[in-house]
């Protein structure tokens, strides 16, 4: 069993390594990342798909925002309410996006609740690691492990990571939602659990 200290610990270790790439490499990440993304049998069949804008050095995902929307993909996005969870409403391009609360840019559409994301027949999460299990290291906040819980069995639900992010193993609490799939820039999409 493993202590949160350690998922605290790894938290900084993984932030600390993402701060140290070049804006360069991470643009270019984004670009892999988007191009498998887009590739992928489940998302090129979605009507809707639920994603987030990517924040600090997160691996970009506007370009894929973009993509999606303009191939006619419905695109939700999250809107951070007060307690942590995610409200969700849909993005109508980069001119759609206004600054939201901690500083992350969000979808300026009427929200459509939380359980808008079940509607979704693919889930793109942020994540700072995953492992081949699935099991998906988040920044703690509980957000996205709320609504990962709310997505059926049979829905790909995928973490956005840089090469280094995918892990043999990973602490887990009870808590903890897995994911079914992670992307890289230089694997694709990898199928877990």
């Amino acid at each position: 069993m493993h202590d949160i200290t350690s998922k605290t610990s790894m938290r900084a270790e993984l932030l600390a390594e993402r701060a140290t790439m070049p804006p360069a490499a991470r643009a270019a990440a984004g670009r892999s990342i988007r191009d498998a993304l887009l590739s992928v049998p489940e998302i090129e069949m979605a009507g809707t798909v639920a994603a987030y804008v990517s924040i600090d050095t997160e691996p970009e995902t506007r370009g894929l925002l973009f993509a999606l929307w303009k191939r006619g993909t419905y695109v939700l996005l999250p809107l951070l309410l007060p307690d942590g969870d995610l409200d969700w409403a849909s993005y109508e391009g980069p001119d759609s996006l206004v600054s939201g609360s901690r500083g992350c840019l969000e979808p300026s559409e009427p929200p459509r609740g939380v359980g808008a994301v079940a509607s979704a027949d693919v889930v793109l999460a942020p994540a700072l690691a995953a492992d081949r299990t699935g099991t998906r290291l988040g920044r703690g906040g509980g957000s996205f492990d709320r609504t990962l819980a709310r997505v059926g069995p049979a829905i790909l639900t995928v973490a956005l990571l840089y090469d280094t992010e995918l892990v043999p193993t990973l602490p887990a609490e009870p808590h903890d939602q897995r994911v079914r799939a992670a992307v890289t820039p230089s694997e694709g999409l990898v199928r877990l659990g």
